[in-house]
């Protein structure tokens, strides 16, 4: 029980790989690493019925959006409205099934899923526990993945675009599509990672008690990158969650820059090829992003113009260097600044995904826009290699393994190590 004891109250650090012993928290206080500052855990106020409620309302919130229609225009008396479920149609129907399944995926069914595992789980519903292991390691894999929230502010761009071509409309299912984007993220937010495997099933024992203040790496200890267990450095797999695992990701920096070299080469063809063609009265234009953004720049459209240039431009092309940085530092080189690479880190981790607001944009308009001879819009095959290129960078920035920039740091004391920040 002592051995038990001691694992339960200690986490490694995902990030910097620092061993903290985690205080008593109060509810709504969190404990965060002393070192690097991340998140280790948070204490939710009821911990069942709160995720319970958000996930519940944002279903039903959810399911509205897809009853009824969502956006209208009207173009010189001629009305289009598009419910959620025909943008994706239209994706199929113009022979661009990746863009309509990565809309399905990202929009509503990996949402969708990890909602209904969340009730599931926090409710303790009567299935295997085998499968329930299996729910819980997909769920925090694909809550990155979830992309409700990037989509609106996808639609809200696409009204500015169209509003120099005719009136543009919400329908039925806008505002509990709002709804479900806040209902959702809040869901995820009151759902702590720590708290849902302990409630699972017990920590793993520890043959020895760990030092606190000294990274796992130093006192053949290894963080469980699913379930935060604590395990000996020559466990391969968890026995909590059985997740296979390594004292650092295997060959992580190779896989990054696989990755990031895959992501620059696609990068090219995703800015010169058009993104969409817009047909007026029979006049096929086609547009590349850039030039997206001169257009709306050029029509006074300059707040517009600057999210698309920093969502679709900028942050990719800064997010690929940032990358490139991360790996030469944990080579070796640079000037091994550990706190400035964790914040680039973080950085990249958080913007990476919202650059996929152009490809919505993208997918609304094609929706949309569907006037006959007088005007339609088309996805071009540009958006296919922009929308593989933010995934790709997405898998570049999951397979770096952070803790690389922090094990060249010293030792923290054990005083250092046992203070938390409470919020």
């Amino acid at each position: 029980m002592c051995e038990q004891h001691h694992a339960a109250k200690h986490i490694l650090c995902s990030q910097c790989d620092m061993l903290v012993l985690l205080p008593k928290l109060e509810e709504g206080h969190k404990a965060n690493c002393p070192r690097c500052g991340t998140t280790l855990t948070t204490q939710w106020a009821a911990p069942r019925q709160r995720p319970t409620a958000y996930a519940l309302a944002a279903l039903f919130m959810l399911l509205l959006s897809n009853l009824f229609p969502f956006v209208n225009m009207k173009v010189a008396g001629i009305t289009s409205e598009v419910t959620l479920l025909e943008i994706p149609g239209v994706m199929f129907s113009e022979d661009y099934a990746s863009l309509g399944s990565l809309f399905m995926l990202f929009v509503q069914l990996v949402p969708a899923f990890c909602l209904v595992t969340i009730l599931l789980l926090v409710n303790r519903a009567a299935l295997p526990e085998s499968l329930k292991r299996v729910m819980a390691r997909i769920l925090f894999n694909l809550k990155t993945w979830g992309m409700a929230e990037i989509f609106l502010a996808g639609v809200l761009v696409s009204f500015v675009k169209l509003m120099a071509y005719g009136d543009i409309g919400v329908g039925s299912s806008f505002i509990p599509w709002c709804l479900f984007c806040v209902l959702q993220l809040r869901a995820f937010q009151c759902v702590d990672r720590r708290w849902l495997w302990d409630d699972l099933a017990p920590m793993p024992a520890l043959a020895t008690p760990p030092r606190v203040g000294v990274p796992g790496i130093r006192q053949g200890l290894r963080s469980c990158p699913c379930c935060t267990a604590i395990l000996p450095a020559d466990t391969t797999h968890c026995p909590r969650c059985e997740t296979r695992g390594h004292v650092r990701r295997k060959n992580s920096l190779q896989w990054t820059l696989a990755l990031l070299f895959t992501a620059i080469i696609l990068y090219l063809p995703a800015n010169i090829l058009p993104i969409m063609i817009t047909d007026l009265l029979g006049d096929r234009m086609p547009s590349t992003i850039l030039a997206g953004v001169i257009l709306l720049w050029s029509e006074g459209s300059y707040p517009v113009a600057l999210v698309i240039f920093i969502a679709s431009i900028l942050v990719p092309t800064l997010k690929m260097i940032a990358i490139a940085w991360l790996c030469w530092d944990a080579k070796g080189h640079g000037q091994r600044d550990s706190e400035r690479m964790h914040l680039i880190y973080e950085v990249v981790e958080f913007v990476g995904r919202w650059s996929m607001i152009d490809v919505f944009v993208i997918a609304v308009l094609s929706a949309l826009v569907r006037m006959g001879a007088l005007m339609s819009i088309y996805p071009a095959i540009g958006a296919v290699m922009f929308a593989l290129v933010v995934i790709i960078t997405m898998f570049a920035a999951m397979t770096f393994d952070p803790r690389l920039s922090w094990d060249r740091e010293p030792e923290l004391s054990h005083k250092e190590s046992s203070e938390h920040g409470k919020a």
